[in-house]
This record gives structure tokens, C-alpha cells and sequence, in this order.
């Protein structure tokens, strides 16, 4: 009675806690919210000074006093307290109605996430408001918001290219049968366009700086024409302010070594599949979500080195959330692949 009760009277929520963006699911209402992961701290009063969208326009523009911090790197919880605080403000801004029974939560992970990483991301969300706290391994969340049938006999493929992480898993019969979760993603594919500018031309840029470069020109394989941007950023060797253009071949090359890691590990992840569920793959082709995936030429690049059908899924970002909804909506149905339970 008292739980029929419990589910009547509370928001219950879903999350995609990412490196880059956090997206919350309102049972019922759908996403209600995806803002960026960053969180403004003023360093005199230990205070908050701004979460989510506020706090990623502050990233590399704050007085000293004021630090925006990214507390999730590859996938996981960097700075406990930050996160708690940050999922406590997004839980806050996506209920319209404030109950006095607290929310279950269901929240996506790495699926190669430690004991302790899984328990630090459980002890958050329960500081940070939560009466019950369930796990899910990404792959298997962003397949069931693509709407693959895990539930059946027949292997379905997800590589799922986040900010911190990349998560390749054959699922079949509502679990996954192989998996592979590598600690390369977008925030990695933005470093290296920084190193690459730094080193051929002396010129600072920052991340997202990176970022747009990455989104504007960036591209995974050869395209018929070649692209120019104009970067802006701070000489190394005058310390003035510099303005050059980048090409689009540059940036390729610059990012061919994360992409290179991406594939050799969607490889291992394919030689690890048992023989009849490889059969299913070439049939079915591989499924890619997470930003990662909107890199132009991505699905170009992996068909060639594996030659094998690829589907880039129509709005890959909200796969993971929508999956996790999915999942809170029925809980019961979805017990065998919740990751953990933490109940009090």
C-alpha cells in the first residue's frame, strides 16, 4: 500500500549523468531537462555561483575567485561533492510539482564502471534527494530508447561515443553478452585539436573553442570538399591575442588517434562475440548513439574497417535518457539488468 502510495505521490526520475551533459526524464512528462555538467564554484565563500548552462559560459572566462568545475571525467564522479550538488539542482529545476515523498531514480552508467565508482554515484544521488537508487549500464539503456529488442534471442550491437567514455556491447535476452567500455569520447577528441594548434601553430585555444572546431569541420574520414574555420586564441610565443585558419584535413588527422581506439576497440569487442550472435550483427548491423556519433564520417569510417551495416540512430543524444525512462516506467519488467538497488 504504502509503495503504491510512494510511487503516486513522487517525481520519479531517470538521468543520463554524462562527462559532457546531463539529461533528467520526468516520469510522465518525458526530458525536461539537458543542460551541461558544470557547476561555478565561488572559491572565497565555497558557494555555488551557477549550474548547468550558466556555468559551461563561465568555462575558461572566470575571475580567480570563481572556478567552473566539469565534476564527471570519462563517465565517472571526479569530485563527489560538486556532483551532489549539481544533481540536487537538476533534480530541483526538473519537478514542476515538489512532493514530500522523495523520487526513485534511475541513472545510466559506464558499463565498466568499479564497485567504488558505482557507489559513489549512488551515495550522490541519495545526498542529493533520492529515496531509491537504481543502475543501468548505458549500452543496454541507449538500445532499449533506440527501441532494439534485448529482450530476444538475437544479438543487437550499440557503440554509444559519449564525452568521457565509448561503450560497445552485444545485448541479447535483456543482458549483454560482450562488453567493452574504453575512456575515450568527445572531451578526448577535443583535446587533441587543442594539442594540435598548440604544437603547429603556438596558438592556445580552449575547450570549447576545440569543440566548435570539432562540430564545424571536424571530420572522420576524407570528405569531397575540404573546410576552412577561423580560430581565435592567445599566441604562446607574443602572449597577444592571434586569429589564424584551420582546415578541415587538420583536424582529421588530429583526431584519427582517439578514432583509431574507438575502432581497435570495437574490433576486440567483435572478436569476442560468440559466432551466432555475429551472425545476427551482419544482418542487423551496428547501432551508434552518444554525440560522439554526429562526427561526420564516423559511420563512413567504421563501415570500412568493419564492413559491416551501420545505423546512426535520428537524435542520438536523448537514446540513453529515453532508454532509462523506459526502464522506470517498468521497473519490475526491467529487474534483471538493473546494475544495483540501493534501498532505504
Amino acid at each position: 500500500m504504502f509503495g503504491r502510495l510512494a510511487a503516486y505521490m513522487s517525481n520519479d526520475i531517470a538521468i543520463d549523468l554524462g562527462t559532457a551533459n546531463t539529461l533528467v526524464y520526468l516520469k510522465g512528462s518525458g526530458i525536461v531537462l539537458n543542460e551541461p555538467s558544470v557547476v561555478a564554484v565561488d572559491q572565497k565563500t565555497k558557494k555555488i555561483y551557477a549550474v548547468g548552462v550558466e556555468a559551461k559560459a563561465m568555462l575558461g572566462k572566470t575571475p580567480d575567485h570563481i572556478t567552473a568545475i566539469r565534476p564527471l571525467k570519462d563517465g565517472v564522479i571526479a569530485d563527489f561533492e560538486i556532483t551532489e550538488v549539481m544533481l540536487r539542482e537538476f533534480i530541483k529545476k526538473s519537478q514542476k510539482k515538489r512532493f514530500f515523498i522523495r523520487p526513485r531514480i534511475v541513472i545510466s552508467v559506464p558499463s565498466g564502471i568499479t564497485e567504488v565508482e558505482r557507489r559513489a554515484v549512488t551515495d550522490s544521488a541519495q545526498n542529493a534527494g533520492a529515496r531509491e537508487v537504481y543502475l543501468i549500464a548505458e549500452p543496454i539503456a541507449a538500445a532499449i530508447g533506440v527501441g532494439l529488442p534485448v529482450d530476444k534471442p538475437s544479438g543487437n550491437m550499440v557503440i554509444d561515443i559519449g564525452g568521457g567514455t565509448t561503450e560497445i556491447a552485444v545485448i541479447a535476452l535483456n543482458g549483454i553478452v560482450t562488453d567493452i567500455s574504453i575512456r575515450v569520447g568527445g572531451d578526448e577528441m577535443d583535446e587533441v585539436i587543442v594539442q594540435h594548434v598548440k604544437k603547429a601553430y603556438n596558438l592556445l585555444i580552449g575547450d570549447q573553442t576545440a569543440e566548435h572546431v570539432k562540430m564545424v569541420i571536424g571530420t572522420a574520414t576524407k570528405m569531397e570538399k575540404e573546410e576552412e574555420m577561423e580560430i581565435k586564441g592567445r599566441d604562446l610565443v607574443s602572449g597577444i591575442p592571434k586569429t589564424l585558419r584551420i582546415s578541415s584535413m587538420e583536424i582529421r588527422e588530429a583526431l584519427a588517434e582517439p578514432l583509431s581506439q574507438i575502432v581497435a576497440a570495437l574490433k576486440t569487442a567483435l572478436e569476442q562475440t560468440p559466432p551466432e550472435l555475429a551472425a545476427d550483427i551482419v544482418d542487423r548491423g551496428i547501432v551508434m548513439t552518444g554525440g560522439g556519433s554526429l562526427l561526420k564520417g564516423i559511420d563512413t569510417l567504421v563501415k570500412e574497417e568493419t564492413n559491416l551495416p551501420i545505423n546512426i540512430v535520428e537524435d542520438p543524444l536523448t537514446c540513453v535518457v529515453l532508454g532509462s525512462g523506459k526502464i522506470l516506467g517498468n521497473l519490475h519488467s526491467y529487474e534483471r539488468i538493473i546494475m544495483k538497488s540501493s534501498r532505504f
